[in-house]
């Protein structure tokens, strides 16, 4: 047996001292046919486990395991598409069998991939959380209802075996985690009467471009309705206005931030231009508020967190990247340098846009409305 690691720089890495423990739990010795060496573990009948770090392998030291009957990959939310690719055709004398246990991270991690998303039919995948261990002790108990308490944000990955879905301080961490607890993340519907809203973050287009992002949302009454979500790398205008009219939102008002009057760099076209000639409703681009323009965002957002509904199936991965915004610090003086510009800052800040750009309906319905006093003609 091989027990893997994606990085193992040292055998104190490894399971082989939890091994050794194990063994040492329950009794069992050279009697048994158990003999503990330095690097390795000699099992009855003439077996053997070592322990490896598949970051040191290439495709052609990987062969030196195909005799191995079984392989287990401890930690193995960390191993890479590259490592499973080379390790699943070597584990492959007839009865073989890969173990993998592990705490989910994200859904797009190789091993949450290949048995979660895309199981083969002769894999046995089991979840098992505090909830499971019959001796599960009181100490850990206490601390489990403390991290539920005081840090829910990240109780769910902790604990309850959910992907990771706030980055430690992350600006929005909180705001997901009472949303989740007070069932504001579920199945969320469009109200037909009232308009759809669609918050821009533009990317432009070409192989270093920046993700374009897009947040569908409804004011109804004081709920702020998240409804879906959109999210690009490289692709032309055409692209984004095709998923818009695909989804049914041709109707939707637009919003664009600052940058909506700058020139797309294929067509020389103004963005907001180009948008009005496709048939849609454009709001004047948001004028660029300078200094501080990121924080006034973030505190916006987190101003109207009581009021937002998202609807599960369509915002997952917008949640996802709202979820790991976070800031950028320096270590060696711990001070905060704004938000970190990384894969998740493109949503936060089409959705940052949502919140300076909101009004509740029922004043801005109001507004500048006629009105008739009785007996009294029109004002």
């Amino acid at each position: 047996m091989v027990c893997i690691r994606e990085v193992m720089k040292d055998l104190k890495d490894s399971a082989k001292l939890l091994i050794e423990d194990k063994l040492q739990q329950f009794g069992l010795g050279e009697a048994d046919g158990f003999r503990v060496f330095k690097d390795v573990i000699q099992t009855p009948k003439d077996g053997v486990i070592i322990f490896r770090g598949m970051q040191d392998y290439t495709a052609e030291s990987i062969k030196s395991l195909e005799g191995f009957h079984r392989s287990w990959i401890e930690e193995a939310q960390t191993l890479t598409a590259r490592s499973l690719m080379m390790l699943r055709p070597t584990i492959r004398k007839e009865g073989s069998e890969i173990w993998a246990s592990w705490n989910p991270r994200r859904k797009s991690d190789a091993i949450d991939d290949f048995l979660r998303a895309n199981k083969p039919g002769n894999a046995q995948v089991v979840q098992a959380n505090w909830k499971d261990n019959p001796w599960f002790p009181s100490v850990l108990d206490e601390e489990r209802k403390h991290d539920l308490a005081a840090y829910p944000e990240r109780y769910d990955h902790v604990w309850e075996g959910g992907y990771a879905t706030a980055f430690e301080g992350a600006y929005f961490a909180k705001l997901l985690a009472e949303a989740k607890a007070k069932g504001r993340i579920g199945r969320v519907e469009a109200d037909p009467l009232l308009p759809l809203r669609a918050f821009i973050d533009i990317g432009g287009s070409g192989a270093n471009a920046d993700a374009f992002t897009i947040w569908i949302v409804q004011w109804v009454g004081q709920e702020i309705r998240v409804l879906d979500y959109y999210e690009s790398v490289g692709q032309v205008l055409a692209y984004h206005v095709a998923w818009l009219r695909e989804r049914g939102y041709q109707k939707a008002i637009l919003y664009l931030p600052h940058d909506g009057v700058n020139e797309n760099n294929v067509t020389g076209k103004r963005y907001e231009d180009h948008l009005r000639e496709a048939g849609f409703t454009v709001e004047p681009p948001v004028k660029n508020q300078g200094r501080g323009a990121a924080a006034m965002r973030i505190e916006a957002v987190r101003r109207l967190g009581p009021k937002m509904w998202f609807n599960e199936a369509t915002t997952e991965a917008g949640r996802d990247a709202l979820g790991f915004y976070h800031e950028k610090k320096d270590e060696q003086r711990n001070v905060g340098l704004g938000p970190e510009h990384d894969w998740s800052s493109h949503a936060a800040d089409a959705f940052g846009l949502m919140a300076i750009c909101y009004q509740e309906p029922s004043a801005s319905a109001a507004f500048n409305r006629t009105i008739q006093y009785a007996n009294a003609g029109w004002r």
